[in-house]
């Protein structure tokens, strides 16, 4: 079984996100896959360029998502897009499919060589925009040992963004954290209330009190923030503040990626 450490080294990762364009089928699809992969592959090649050592790809834009399903159409074209990023860079990658398709992320990235996937509603329920998502650990992690994919890592968000989390009130984030690591996570993921808005540190530092699981920011992570988490976390997942004025949707401007490396290194 491998470790963050394994995949990534003795440093922090910094692993930038690929927001890749709608899939087939979704209400915003284009009519064709190239210049969907082209754009994936050349945000990978620029994180690269500027030394970030891993990237994630995402289908954010297949807005609005399925509840713990996408269709064999999104997994066929998620493939293809890993595969292409895959060999255009040599860093880390892993894959998140969208809403919650963690057995569908997982079977990308055994077919695509990706090294982790990033898995919501892992431990405890909650509901999100597209419904209640209950938890699917014992059956994922049971698909993983089926189809063969021991060595890919599954980080789990906790208490997760774009999510409300009233039925699991009574549980705090801390209770949470352990509940993951019972269930054999392989890490943990703390987000703010959306995309871009950045983390609770006291979250952050609740959450590394409780578990010895490696703890990764998910959300709001930038360089005018970043010192702030940096002490108490293993490594982040940024993609809205690398983005041309900040927002999730454009494309990843060199400056912005460049400025946030010179921080990271500083640290």
């Amino acid at each position: 079984m491998h470790t963050l450490r394994d995949v990534f080294g003795p440093a922090k990762p910094v692993i930038g996100m690929i927001h890749v364009q709608a899939l087939p089928g979704t209400p915003a699809y284009g009519g064709n896959m190239a210049p969907v992969i082209e754009q994936a592959v050349w945000e990978a090649e620029l994180y690269q360029r500027c030394g970030l050592p891993a990237v994630m790809i995402e289908n954010m834009h297949d807005t609005p998502y399925l509840r713990r399903q996408a269709g064999p159409e999104i997994t066929a074209a998620m493939t293809a897009v890993a595969i292409a990023v895959k060999r255009a860079c040599s860093l880390p990658c892993g894959v998140q499919v969208l809403a919650g398709a963690n057995r569908e992320a997982l079977a990308v990235a055994l077919a695509a060589g990706l090294e982790f996937i990033r898995a919501e509603g892992f431990a405890f329920a909650h509901v999100a925009d597209e419904g209640l998502l209950q938890s699917d650990a014992g059956e994922l992690l049971r698909y993983r040992r089926v189809i063969g994919a021991d060595r890919i890592l599954v980080l789990t968000d906790i208490k997760k963004k774009h999510s409300a989390h009233a039925i699991t009130a009574d549980v705090s984030l801390a209770e949470t954290a352990r509940a993951a690591e019972f269930f054999r996570s392989d890490g943990l993921i703390i987000t703010g209330s959306a995309t871009g808005e950045a983390a609770s540190v006291q979250d952050v530092r609740a959450a590394r009190e409780a578990s010895s699981l490696p703890l990764l920011i998910g959300s709001g992570i930038g360089p005018d923030n970043i010192s702030e988490y940096w002490p108490y976390c293993d490594g982040v997942i940024v993609g809205s503040s690398l983005k041309v004025g900040g927002y999730w949707a454009n494309s990843v401007e060199e400056s912005r990626v460049a400025q946030l490396m010179e921080v990271v290194g500083r640290l």
